[in-house]
Parts: C-alpha cells; sequence; structure tokens
C-alpha cells in the first residue's frame, strides 16, 4: 500500500472516530479541535520532535494512564502547555480546554489513535495526514467548516500559475487552516529538490521567515499553527483582523495568496485602518485593497473573490479602477459553481502584479471562463486539478500573465478584453460571452482524464470507507 493510501486510511478511520463523541455531545469542528490537541501528541513522538514538551507531558504519559486519572491529567496537560514548553506549542494550546465529559470517550479515542499504523508516516506524510482531515471537516456539511478550506485543486493550480520562488515572502492575510503557505512551500520545494539546493541561510528563511498571514478565529489559527508545525514551517501567523491596524503593519510580500472571508464585516461596520482610501463594510473589496497595497513593486497576488466584486458600483468600481492602476490586473479566472461550501456562490480568481508605478498598468485583462458549460460539481463529480490544466495551459509558463496567449473568439473560453473596453463598461469586470448549455446535460461532454481522476476519487473514498468499516465492525465483534 502507497503512502497515499496510508494516508487516506488512516483519516478515515481517525474521522470515524467522531462515531464515539456523538454521545459526548461534540460537535465535528469540535472533534477536529480535540482531536488536534491528541494528534499532536501522538505525532510529535512519530516525528520524534518531543524535545519541544515539558517533561512528562508527551503522548506515552498520557496514554498510560485510564479512566478518571487520565481525564484530570488531560486537563492539566492542556492548561499547561498553554504556558510551558516551545513557543510554538504554547501557541497551539493557548485558552486550550477540553469538551470531553465522559472519562471512557478519551480513553477509547487515546486507544484507537495509538492502535493506527504509524510506521510509515514520516513527517511529510503525518502532515498530509492533518490537511486530509481539516479537509475533510470541511467537506462534512454538518461541520460548517468548509469557509475556512478552499478546494485543494484551485490551490495547486493558483500556486502553480502564481510560482513562488525561493527567498520570497509567501502572505495570506485570511489564512483559514494554512493550505496555501503549504501549498506554496510544498511548490518552492519541488523547484529546490526539498530546499537541499538552497545555501542553510536560505533554508532558514524558508522555514522561518518566508510564509506568513494572519487568521481571525482563534481555533482555525489553532489548526493552521499544527498544520504548519507539521509541515516544517514556523513563519508567522498572528491572530488578529487584517482589516485593522494589525493589517496595515504586516510586511510587504512578494507573493499573496488567498481566498478571503465573503459577506459583510460584522455589525457592518468599516475597516478599521487609516492606511485605505476607500473604506467600505464589503469584506471582499477591502481585502483587495489590503492586497494590492501590501504587494511590492513587481509583487504578484491571486485571490478568491464573489462576483459582486467584479460588478458593484460606486466604491466597488473606485476599488477596481485603482487596482488596475497600481497593478496589472492580467487574468481573472471564472470558476465553476458549487465548488465551495455555500452551493451557490459564484467566484472568480484575481491574478495581477504591483507595478513599479501607481498609474496605468492594466493595458488588457485575460478572461478565463471555466463557469459555462461545466459539471455540478460535488461528491458525485469530485473536483480535479485536471479541471484546471487547460486553463493552467492558456494562461503561459510567465506568472506575470506575459506569456504567448490567444484570443481565439467567442467561442472559445479564454478571451482580452482592453482597458478601454472595461472603461467603456464602467471598469465592470463581470463579462460573459459564452451560451451556458450546462441545464442542458445530454449535450454536455467530458475529458476522459477527468473522467478517470473522477472515477479514481470516488473509488479512493469508497474503498477506504468500506476498510475503515471493517476495522470497526471487527473490533466490536
Amino acid at each position: 500500500m502507497g503512502n497515499g493510501n496510508i494516508t487516506n486510511d488512516i483519516v478515515q478511520k481517525l474521522w470515524n472516530l467522531c462515531s464515539l463523541l456523538r454521545e459526548d455531545g461534540v460537535t465535528y469542528h469540535q472533534y477536529v479541535t480535540e482531536l488536534t490537541y491528541l494528534l499532536f501528541l501522538k505525532m510529535l513522538k512519530e516525528t520524534g520532535r518531543e524535545d519541544v514538551l515539558p517533561k512528562h507531558y508527551c503522548w506515552d504519559d498520557l496514554a498510560k494512564k485510564d479512566g478518571t486519572e487520565q481525564l484530570e491529567f488531560y486537563k492539566r496537560l492542556l492548561l499547561d502547555l498553554s504556558t510551558k514548553g516551545a513557543n510554538r506549542v504554547r501557541e497551539i494550546y493557548t485558552d486550550a480546554g477540553t469538551t470531553l465529559r465522559q472519562p471512557k470517550i478519551l480513553t477509547a479515542l487515546v486507544k484507537a489513535i495509538d492502535d493506527l499504523q504509524w510506521y510509515s508516516a514520516d513527517r511529510e506524510h503525518i502532515g498530509d495526514l492533518y490537511e486530509g482531515l481539516l479537509e475533510k471537516n470541511a467537506t462534512e456539511v454538518k461541520s460548517g467548516a468548509g469557509q475556512y478550506f478552499t478546494p485543494r485543486p484551485l490551490v495547486e493550480c493558483m500556486v502553480e500559475v502564481v510560482k513562488p520562488r525561493a527567498g520570497e515572502r509567501v502572505q495570506d492575510p485570511a489564512a483559514g487552516t494554512a493550505g496555501f503557505l503549504i501549498a506554496a512551500d510544498r511548490y518552492v520545494r519541488s523547484q529546490t529538490t526539498d530546499y537541499f539546493e538552497l545555501e542553510t541561510k536560505q533554508q532558514e528563511f524558508q522555514k522561518y521567515q518566508a510564509f506568513y498571514g494572519v487568521e481571525l478565529v482563534a481555533d482555525t489559527r489553532r489548526l493552521a499553527l499544527m498544520n504548519l508545525m507539521l509541515h516544517n514551517i514556523e513563519g508567522d501567523l498572528l491572530l488578529g483582523d487584517t482589516l485593522s491596524p494589525l493589517g496595515a503593519g504586516l510586511d510587504k510580500a512578494d507573493v499573496i495568496l488567498t481566498n478571503p472571508p465573503f459577506g459583510t464585516k460584522k455589525g457592518g461596520g468599516r475597516p478599521t485602518r487609516d492606511d485605505f482610501t476607500f473604506p467600505t463594510s464589503n469584506k471582499q473589496l477591502a481585502f483587495v485593497e489590503h492586497i494590492y497595497r501590501s504587494l511590492k513593486p513587481g509583487g504578484r497576488a491571486a485571490v478568491v473573490v464573489p462576483d459582486n466584486v467584479l460588478f458593484e458600483d460606486n466604491v466597488g468600481a473606485e476599488i477596481r479602477a485603482d487596482l488596475m492602476d497600481k497593478c496589472n490586473l492580467h487574468t481573472i479566472l471564472r470558476l465553476p459553481t458549487g465548488i465551495f461550501y455555500a452551493q451557490g456562490v459564484k467566484t472568480n480568481v484575481l491574478f495581477f502584479t504591483r507595478g513599479k508605478t501607481d498609474k496605468g498598468n492594466t493595458r488588457a485583462v485575460w478572461i478565463y471562463d471555466l463557469r459555462a458549460n461545466m459539471p455540478s460539481f460535488g461528491k458525485r463529480t469530485p473536483l480535479t486539478h485536471e479541471h484546471f490544466k487547460p486553463f493552467e495551459f492558456a494562461f503561459g509558463n510567465d506568472p506575470n500573465g506575459n506569456g504567448s496567449r490567444k484570443d481565439e473568439g467567442p467561442e472559445s473560453r479564454f478571451r482580452r478584453f482592453t482597458r478601454a473596453d472595461i472603461k467603456a463598461r464602467g471598469d465592470n469586470l463581470d463579462i460573459t460571452w459564452l451560451r451556458d448549455e450546462s441545464s442542458d446535460r445530454g449535450n454536455e461532454t467530458t475529458s476522459p482524464l477527468i473522467i478517470a481522476e473522477q472515477v479514481r476519487e470516488q473509488l479512493k473514498i469508497a474503498l477506504s470507507e468500506i476498510d475503515a468499516l471493517g476495522t470497526i465492525l471487527s473490533d466490536a465483534s
């Protein structure tokens, strides 16, 4: 069995353990947070990193106890780890508390985690395992955690196109569980033989300084910190609001990759920053302004935004005009519907490069329509990286959008619109040209490669669920 299959198998078994917590009144999101506290200890043991923990607070110290004694020790451990041990450990356990009430539930969880086959899980695969658990939580409708998770194929596509490089600072101002930062790290590793091509000082930069960001929700930041640590990334991930003065104080970035939260600011208020020219309660527009102001000259960004960012009047039009002045907004990818937790949300990715000056940087915008005549995505038709390959090919190899591109007219998915064209539309970027016949599924064709990948995904899910169910039935008998 390959590492990928082992990882999927462990993820499914860990997820099935949540049935143990239902009788203790624990929600899915609380479950993943609870599991984080336990898995962190276990994973430190498996990767030989228990030196970051205070003495007598390792996995084996917890596992050898049971019953009430174990639960009391666990509560004390959570409290003490927030003030003792290495800095990242203290951050992960800040304000940690257990939702468990029954000692037998904790004992069952600890035993189940101990019984899993960890022998082949090196650091990288343990990181993937944890990320898989976060993905499972996000795709489980009952958990409500999808708002923190961008589909991995989309993340991979955005990173592949923007091409972060060793030595660059990569920011995510709405980090969620840190998926973009981890994907960017993975990409740079792939370009540098896992950093072995870099000098020691450069390797340290990649680990401690290259990747940074902000997350608003304390529990989500906790999951992100653990995710980063398991991928050997220890850059700053601040707890706070990017639309507050905290965001204004962030270092300028070479690359920004992000999927900011949708909706309006809590209470309808505006950002509390004094460096914004266009104050608005629309969080997505405010994040767009943060992003293009936070890029170094020549810096690149890819940001997921809902359709309203493309067409909203008044301050929306002003922000778009300012963006196209200060940056080269070279590409917009119109995404399929149904790929996020809120099924009806229509989204896009804006790709832009900060100019050396603040005027006239956008000469033309290329728009790729990946929405019209696309399948309805969900569990039966999973979104895969294969769906983004035609866009990546059309985009070209230049992360600034200067590669060889071709507009093949109104029947093609990729079209070029000059700055003058857009100005004539009142700076409205909500441009469509293809007739969407996706409602007539009989006329829809899907590439054999995509069908094959979808079948593989469905088989993988089914096999891991069957295997995990077999284990549970075996344990019960």
